[in-house]
């Protein structure tokens, strides 16, 4: 009777520690896409490229956005080992709606809205040394242990040497957590090559719509299927204390 008692204490026990273990909560607050490509391995010529690409409007970047956001939260979200609460506890959240980020231009060249783009709803909250703005934002959301901010960009990469070869696109997401001070707990990217690729004249690649828009689908596809087969890595990862 008393062995009986004493492993029926020991299985209460372990079903509150578990159920206290499930209780963390994350808000993800920011989710977002970087257009401007990195091209910092091609020279002058690239960028000025690069940048005539982003002005132009076949070159759309958010379908990919959006649907990688809906695998994160039917997918990757699921395997993490703490709950992600619901968007719209997050998107219609007063404070949430009315702040607004330290740091990101709103006008000007360096206009934060010319190379960044958000799933709609969202902020675009960027990361600087002594801003304010992670601790701030976890205060908003008092039912939460802690903050996440999901975002991809785009890398360049040859292939080749000398002005001869081919590129590819590198697609690379950050998952990044904040705890309830908005110390950060962990920073993981994860990147992933298009399997599509495209030609080198005089050592600058083509920059266009055609060329570079199936190489980014490419690189996302990579990436989806990267991040579901290492979410296990990123899991192991994330078990520092929020």
């Amino acid at each position: 009777m008393k062995k009986s008692l004493f492993f029926t204490l020991m299985l209460a026990m372990f079903a509150i520690r578990s159920a206290n273990a499930q209780t963390k909560n994350v808000a993800v607050v920011s989710f977002f896409i970087n257009k401007q490509i990195d091209v910092t391995d091609f020279g002058e010529v690239a960028y000025l490229a690069v940048t005539k690409l982003n002005e132009d409007p076949a070159f759309n970047l958010t379908p990919m956005l959006n649907d990688f956001h809906t695998r994160f939260f039917d997918d990757y979200s699921k395997s993490l080992p703490f709950a992600v609460l619901p968007e719209e506890k997050v998107l219609k959240n007063e404070a949430y709606k009315a702040f607004v980020p330290v740091g990101n231009a709103t006008s000007g060249i360096l206009n934060t809205a010319n190379f960044l783009t958000a799933v709609d709803g969202y902020k675009i909250l960027l990361h600087y040394v002594g801003s304010p703005n992670e601790e701030n934002m976890a205060k908003m959301f008092s039912e939460a242990d802690g903050i996440m901010t999901v975002s991809i960009h785009f890398k360049l990469i040859k292939i080749g040497f000398g002005g001869m070869g081919v590129v590819k696109v590198s697609a690379v997401s950050t998952l990044a957590l904040y705890n309830k001070n908005g110390d950060k707990v962990f920073s993981i990217k994860q990147d992933a090559k298009s399997k599509n690729m495209a030609p080198l004249v005089g050592g600058v690649p083509v920059m266009t719509p055609e060329k570079i828009m199936p190489m980014c689908e490419s690189a996302i596809d990579e990436l989806k299927a990267a991040l579901q087969k290492d979410m296990r890595k990123i899991i192991k990862k994330s078990d520092a204390k929020l």
